[in-house]
Order: structure tokens, then sequence, then C-alpha cells
């Protein structure tokens, strides 16, 4: 098993700007192990650190990526040699947030790309916390680096519905049900049972789609402004008879005009799951809030104990990952940022290493 000297990698430099370069391999601290990237995935946040200059704990220059699966090289030797996929956000497990079982929040959290000094995804290797480490094992024909979306697509949308508390017969709208988060949003409600699940968003076709994985009617906001959207799903809603409270809402988009829908559609003792990140402002009246019983809840990561739940899920066929996912070599990186950043990218982009 190859210990490499140097980590190659594509470091942001600063906001708009990649450089190919190395960096040394860190010697490893007590609890730390060296994992080779086999693939780390292109998020929404990592472009959103790469162009808009959202400020991340660590400064440039920094390598991004926080969707990564690999094998392990270095370090614990009960761990060498195996494939994980690496906790998007690490808590530290002593803290008082970690304690009340909120440790996805934990403020000592490590989280790479982000809050691991220079090192990330987009890279050949990274040095992690081996605690919470996602060993794959059967994995079947699934590709080690199709997985590595694991660690941020599929686990964040998870720990929301465990936040909302999704259960068999519930009612659920996903806005943005056809983004990176939202596919798979949608196929997690379904999976645990929900009833209805809505599917919101603008491409009529990837709608269409979405009722094979998991949707039960969709809503394209094309042409439709919020209000009318609005309307759209109370007049489906009063068509099969369907309660006009207690529906779970999962905002994907982080756009104001998604944030601007679900609180539309928050009524009575519903609740309102903040799954997408945006800079936008949003004015509500939040006597409504009051007045409905309702609640808007923000969710943020993902426990790792839930990561080997997840990876049964998609095992089992319960989460279909490859249709959703498409693979380049990392060489391509600034044409796969560029694409992701005009929204013209049909799938998520799993980078390869080819260094």
């Amino acid at each position: 098993m190859s210990v490499p000297s140097k980590i190659k990698t594509w470091q942001m430099v600063e906001p708009g700007k990649l450089a190919l370069t190395e960096i040394d391999v860190p010697e490893l601290q007590p609890g730390e192990v060296l994992v080779e990237v086999a693939g780390c995935g292109v998020c929404h946040t990592d472009v959103g650190y790469f162009y808009d200059g959202v400020p991340t704990v660590s400064k440039p220059p920094l390598t991004l990526g926080h969707e990564i699966s690999g094998r392990v090289v270095a370090g614990d030797d009960k761990l060498l040699g195996k494939e994980v996929i690496i906790p998007a956000v690490m808590p530290c497990g002593s803290c008082e947030i970690c304690a009340s079982g909120r440790g996805n929040r934990c403020l000592k959290q490590k989280m790479p790309g982000n809050s691991m000094g220079m090192y990330g995804g987009f890279a050949t290797h990274i040095p992690v916390p081996a605690a919470d480490l996602c060993v794959v094992d059967n994995r079947g024909d699934m590709p080690l680096e199709v997985l590595s979306v694991v660690a941020d697509a599929i686990t964040s949308p998870y720990q929301a519905a465990m936040k909302a508390d999704v259960q068999e017969g519930d009612h659920v709208v996903v806005i943005g049900a056809t983004g990176g988060i939202g596919v798979y949003m949608t196929q997690i409600c379904a999976a645990l049972g929900a009833k209805e699940v809505i599917a919101i968003a603008r491409n009529k076709e990837k709608l269409e789609r979405s009722l094979e994985f998991g949707a039960t009617h969709t809503i394209s906001t094309l042409d439709q402004n919020v209000k009318e959207v609005r309307d759209s799903f109370k007049a489906y809603g009063k068509e099969n008879k369907l309660p006009n409270y207690g529906w779970k809402i999962f905002e994907c988009t982080g756009s104001k005009v998604g944030q601007e829908m679900a609180l539309e559609m928050l009524s009575f003792v519903g609740k309102m799951i903040v799954v997408g990140f945006g800079m936008h402002k949003v004015e509500y009246m939040f006597s409504r809030l009051m007045a409905f019983d309702a609640e808007i809840i923000g969710t943020w990561g993902c426990l790792p104990k839930y990561y080997k739940e997840v990876f049964q899920m998609i095992i089992d066929g319960k989460i279909k990952v490859d249709p959703f996912v498409e693979t380049r070599p990392m060489s391509q990186i600034l044409p796969s940022f560029e694409e992701s950043h005009s929204g013209k990218l049909m799938k998520r982009v799993v980078l390869i290493p080819d260094f």
C-alpha cells in the first residue's frame, strides 16, 4: 500500500481561481488516518465558496471538496486497506452539543474543504479523523467513487427527514425535488413510508422522471409565481381529499423563491425544514407561525451514526444513486464548477483523481 510524500491537489488560491499544486503529507496525529481519494462530489456549497466568497473556517489557499470516498492507506492498523466514506461533518464527540445527540452541529466539528486547514477532497489524499468513518462493506457492483455522494447529497436529506420525524403515512412536499439534494430527499421520504410526496421544481421533464423515484405528484414552477404554485398545491389537496394540516415541507433549493413557496404552504401543525443553503433574506409574518402552531426547522449535515443506515438503503435498492451521478476526471474541476454555477448540470458530478 503506497503512502506518498506529497498530496497532489487542486487548490483554491483565491475566490474564482484554482491552482494545480502539491502539499506535504502531514504527520498523522493519534486517531487520524490518511485516505486515498477515490472520488469527490461537486456540491453547491463548494461552488458557492469558490465563486461567491462565502467565508470558510479555513481561508485560501485550501482544497475544497467534502463528499469523499476512498481507501485508508495509513494510520489505524484496523482500517488499513478499508474502503470508506468520509462524513462531511465529523463531530468532536465530547462537547455538550454532541452529548445532547446533535453532534451534526458540533461547534468543534471537522469538515473537509472547510475546517480542516488546507485539506479537502479535490486531491489524491486527505488526512481525517478515523472515529466516524463509514466502512464500506459489500457494495456489490456500486463503484466506490460514486458512493462519495453519500457524504452529503444523500445523508443530509436523511438527517432532514430524521429532524422532521418522517413517518409512514406522512404528507410531504419537496421543493427543488429535481436538484442534487432534492432527488434524494424525494426518495428518502418515499422509502420511509410517506403516503404523499409532492415534487416541486421548474423542469417538467425532470419532474416527470421524479415519479419513478418516489414522487406521487408533481407541480412545475415554470410560468407560475409563488402564490400560483401554492394554489396548485391546495387544489391538488382538495381534489384528492387530503388534509390541509400536518404537511412536512422540505425546502431544498436554498433560493429566495423556494423559501417563499415553502412559507406560503406552511399551515396548521406543519413543519418547514430548511435543507438548501442560500444568502437571501425572506420576509415572513411570524404571527402566522404562532397561529398555525407550526415549526420552521434548520438542519445541518448528518450524524455519522446514520451513514450505515443510508448505505444499507442504497444496497437494498430503496435509494437509487446511478441515475443521478456523472463521473469525470478531476482535471475537469473548473468546467464542472462553471457548469454547476450556471445551472447546466443535469447530474451530480463526481470527480476522480487523474493527477
